[in-house]
């Protein structure tokens, strides 16, 4: 029987694009990459949507995690940013060359993408396809079911393994057709578009391009710490970070890791805050002010604790209480 190899995100185009080659009596394998920057899936687990989709399909799935491959690609992309940091065209020719190799590992025969003509703006299109195929050497063995009648006809629908009468001719931004076909496939059970990327939202791509900006090797904690806090840049070689609440001054201090500095205010209630980086003795300070400007204030000077993981030794530093907006000018 002939394989192909299903690209499956979990959400409702993948899942239609799997169960049109299904039903063509195609034997289907789906996997699924994982990085640090989706937003479906909670605690960095592996993609639940993915793999309900594929329990529902009565398919294998297989999920891989790519976070630390992937950051080099989001460092220095070929083809540039989206809107924002998103590397969209690089991503899917990063993605594609890893489902190549899949394909090639257990011997399916062309890969399933559930990808829409005109969908996305900056990596499906009709040349940015071409460009995929090309850059991936997977010419003629990516079949996109939603918009295969509007694209040119793929290897296997030129030898007659795949009906190209049974494919569709959806393209454009909207959801429209494609909820009415899962209506007629019988499909309910699928998540709504809400997942995505953390490269594309505005506030995480502006701590992201801060980072790349001043960090020469970018480790997976490094970006995990960007989804907490608010974020300050002390100076080129220091970051600091205060927490918001309790439970994210519990995840900071989870976080944070040899070397770095931890404040903590001794005589009133406030945030602790994560310092990273070379911090001298006025970075030190100056974020020590900062952090007193979020703590409740009961007098005109506040006591900051500071520590150096993981060293027991510890020291008191006594700041005045300066109004929050000195500082918004290191807010990254």
């Amino acid at each position: 029987m002939v394989k192909a190899i299903s690209l499956l995100s979990g959400g409702l185009d993948s899942i239609l694009a799997t169960k049109l080659v299904l039903q063509q009596g195609i034997e289907v394998e789906a996997i699924n990459f994982h990085t640090i920057f989706c937003t479906c899936t909670p605690k960095n687990s592996n993609c639940l949507s993915a793999i309900h989709a594929a329990d529902k399909l009565g398919i294998k799935v297989s999920v891989f995690k790519i976070s630390q491959e992937y950051l080099d690609i989001v460092r220095n992309p070929k083809y540039g940013y989206g809107s924002q940091l998103n590397p969209c065209l690089d991503c899917r020719i990063f993605m594609f060359k890893k489902a190549k190799e899949y394909m090639q590992k257990v011997k399916a025969s062309f890969i399933i993408t559930g990808e829409v003509l005109g969908e996305r703006p900056m990596s499906q299109r009709r040349d940015t396809f071409e460009i995929i195929e090309k850059e991936t050497g997977l010419s003629g063995l990516i079949l996109r079911p939603l918009s295969a009648k509007i694209l040119p006809p793929t290897i296997p629908e030129k030898m007659g393994i795949i009906d190209r009468d049974k494919l569709m001719s959806i393209s454009g931004r909207s959801r429209k057709p494609q909820i009415s076909l899962a209506k007629n496939l019988g499909i309910s059970d699928y998540p709504c578009p809400s997942g995505g990327c953390l490269l594309t939202d505005p506030n995480f791509a502006r701590r992201m391009k801060d980072l790349i900006k001043y960090t020469t090797e970018i480790s997976l904690n490094d970006v995990k710490l960007l989804r907490f806090g608010r974020h300050f840049r002390i100076n080129p070689k220091a970051k600091f970070i205060v927490g918001r609440n309790e439970k994210e001054n519990k995840i900071l201090l989870n976080l944070a890791r040899n070397r770095d500095i931890v404040l903590i205010p001794k005589n009133v209630k406030g945030p602790i805050g994560i310092g990273r980086g070379d911090f001298d003795k006025e970075a030190v300070f100056i974020s020590s002010q900062l952090l007193a400007s979020y703590c409740k204030k009961i007098s005109e000077h506040v006591e900051i604790i500071k520590k150096i993981i993981p060293e027991e030794y510890e020291e008191t530093i006594i700041v005045s209480i300066m109004e929050r907006n000195k500082f918004e000018y290191l807010r990254i």
